[in-house]
């Protein structure tokens, strides 16, 4: 499964730049509101030193990593839910994505304009929310009037659902999220068919200048932006979107040497995708075969069944058995005959919940 993330914010706090950065895909970056209009789209690796390791191992033809899509969404400012900078169209670009990255300005630059004069990143982060609770708050209102017709014809189905979304638009009117309200699994998914933008996780990127990428804790804005994400039990990631322009540019041992003289231990790029990971509750098993050597994407707690259908619809309607050995324990080993040998390749039914760093085949029949 590909796991697409928005970025989005307001005006000029980064996002095209990071995009760009990230992806090399060219997004166009420039210093004036709604530069970009329509969202610009990158799929990119996801950086993961097991599969390498693995491929020593193997010797396979070819490395396959999983994929993790970026779409660049314009910027948004106060009044887009009511159409502000094209807001509507710009919200509905949001609804299509599983996650939001929320790149919050955390520089001081007198060349880049900010859109309200001052970098307020509190403010900033405000504001944004602001309008996504607003645009779920008509959403809901519109699903509330249909129903009511419904209620009245005594479906019992349309008055769960009523007293449901009431509850919700209670909390939306408070200017909580919909993610931050009190529903429980099943309640979310009967509303899931709304899309609402608040009901998605959140990551914060706050985008700090290169001078503090290596100490980013002790920048006055950052602190702000972590205690706020802590109220909201979310998660931040510092990045220097400038930095990861000249990081994306090295290969190999040149850009570990670059990221060590900075004091960093892995890019944005590694560091976002492991955040987004943890959010969305997401873990990686492999496949290695003389073919290729390939990372998959689950949700945490798939059974091995599920995990096959991700391969292929065909290896989940006809599973028989998944053979599956943890990857520390085939490092250990050193190949998998020697994992045979030490019998730590074991065989799992369909009750089997696959692990991260799980290395399988599936055995099936069609």
């Amino acid at each position: 499964m590909a796991l697409t993330t928005g970025i989005v914010g307001l005006p000029n706090v980064g996002k095209s730049t990071l995009f760009n950065a990230i992806t090399r895909a060219g997004a166009e970056s420039a210093n004036y509101p709604f530069c970009t209009i329509d969202p610009n789209v990158g799929v990119v690796d996801v950086p993961d030193e097991r599969l390498d390791r693995l491929a020593e191992i193997v010797n396979p033809q070819r490395i396959l990593p999983t994929s993790f899509q970026f779409v660049d969404i314009a910027g948004l400012v106060k009044g887009a839910s009511k159409g502000e900078g094209l807001g509507n169209q710009f919200l509905s670009h949001i609804r299509e994505v599983d996650a939001i990255i929320h790149v919050v300005r955390c520089f001081e630059d007198e060349n880049i304009t900010h859109v309200s004069g001052n970098v307020d990143p509190i403010s900033d982060m405000e504001t944004i929310n602001l309008e996504l609770v607003l645009a779920d708050l008509e959403t809901v209102e519109r699903r509330l009037d249909r129903l009511a017709r419904q209620k009245k014809s005594g479906d019992a189905e349309a008055i769960s659902e009523h007293a449901l979304l009431q509850r919700v638009r209670d909390g939306l009117a408070e200017g909580k999220p919909a993610r931050q309200l009190e529903m429980g699994d099943e309640e979310k998914e009967r509303i899931r068919s709304l899309n609402l933008l608040t009901l998605k996780k959140m990551l914060y990127a706050a985008n700090v200048g290169e001078e503090d990428a290596a100490n980013p804790h002790t920048h006055p804005e950052v602190k702000k932006v972590m205690e706020q994400a802590s109220k909201e039990e979310a998660e931040v990631v510092t990045i220097s979107a400038q930095l990861e322009a000249e990081i994306v540019e090295l290969e190999g041992e040149e850009r570990k040497q670059f990221l060590e003289e900075l004091g960093l231990q892995s890019s944005g790029l590694d560091r976002l995708v492991a955040a987004a990971y943890r959010l969305l509750g997401l873990i990686t098993y492999f496949t290695a075969g003389e073919k290729e050597v390939r990372a998959w994407t689950i949700r945490e707690g798939t059974k091995a069944p599920q995990a096959a259908g991700v391969i292929h619809s065909d290896f989940e309607r006809g599973f028989i058995r998944a053979e599956v050995i943890g990857y520390q324990d085939l490092m250990e080993a050193g190949s998998m005959a020697q994992a045979r040998e030490r019998g730590l390749l074991r065989s799992e039914g369909k009750e089997y919940v696959v692990q991260d760093g799980d290395v399988v085949h599936f055995r099936f029949n069609v």
